[in-house]
């Protein structure tokens, strides 16, 4: 599968190579498309397209080079925070590279309910399944903050992962990541009772202190609403629960942080000895 002995020659090959030009020419989405999600495009050389992509981290072990032939296959876009960059279903298939900002991915059922699947920040990739698939896309993907995203169509990232035997075990790595934690959330969602969902979420979420290992802080904490839209509960249940560790001296508000005082007591919690 990596037969090119020469990774450096097949990456810049791709700046001139035939699957670049929808990354240029525009014709990954129509502008009616782009118009409707609020996207704007970004001119850039790819000089400085090639720097905007050294913090991704499936790319880090490229040369300046290679970067930027990457970014010549790319193009980039502003979104302001609450547009939508992708919906569940559509048949756009470019795997997107977040160069600034932060975006959530959601999906929707039937009947109106939002669940929250995760959010990305930069230095993270989304929509490579429909890149390698050729599905429609699985979720829908929104800016939760004011973002910046390069664009690389379909053919120039598979073109990407196989001539570039580091870039396509980090794709596998983050896919397996993924199944792992989609593992760990079936199994919250179908073994544990509302409240212990809630604990450990507030454990995943937690960064411990290196001073204080038992100690963790959630900054920002996510909003009642969306740790209920994450868990499959409703943001009253969450409120409840919080309130009811607080009295337990097991979490502290302050500001827009949450504080874990005790993170083996809530882990104790989580297995049902409270």
């Amino acid at each position: 599968m990596f037969e090119n002995p020469s990774r450096t020659a097949s990456i810049e090959e791709l700046a001139t190579s035939g699957s670049c030009q929808a990354g240029h020419g525009g014709s990954v989405l129509k502008d009616s498309k782009k118009q409707e999600l609020g996207m704007a495009a970004v001119n850039t050389s790819a000089e400085r397209g090639g720097a905007s992509l050294a913090g991704i981290k499936e790319l880090q072990n490229l040369s300046v080079a290679e970067l930027e032939a990457v970014a010549g296959c790319c193009r980039l876009h502003r979104y302001s925070a609450g547009k939508v960059i992708d919906r569940h279903q559509d048949d756009t298939n470019s795997t997107f590279f977040i160069v600034e900002g932060m975006i959530r991915v959601t999906y929707n059922s039937r009947e109106g309910h939002e669940v929250i699947l995760c959010d990305l920040s930069s230095g993270d990739i989304f929509g490579e399944l429909a890149a390698i698939d050729g599905h429609a896309r699985s979720a829908t993907v929104t800016a939760k903050k004011d973002s910046v995203v390069a664009s690389l169509p379909t053919q120039s990232f598979l073109d990407l992962i196989y001539s570039n035997k580091e870039i396509y075990l980090a794709v596998l790595k983050r896919l397996t990541s993924q199944v792992r934690h989609l593992i760990d959330r079936v199994y919250g969602l179908s073994a544990l009772k509302v409240p212990n969902r809630i604990r450990a979420e507030l454990l995943r979420l937690a960064k411990t202190h290196s001073a204080a290992p038992n100690r963790g802080l959630i900054s920002p904490v996510p909003t009642h609403a969306e740790i209920a839209s994450r868990l499959n509960t409703h943001r009253e249940t969450v409120t409840r629960e919080l309130n009811a560790l607080a009295r337990k001296k097991m979490i502290a508000r302050t500001g827009r942080d949450l504080h874990i005082l005790d993170m083996a007591g809530l882990g104790q919690m989580v297995n049902g000895n409270d």
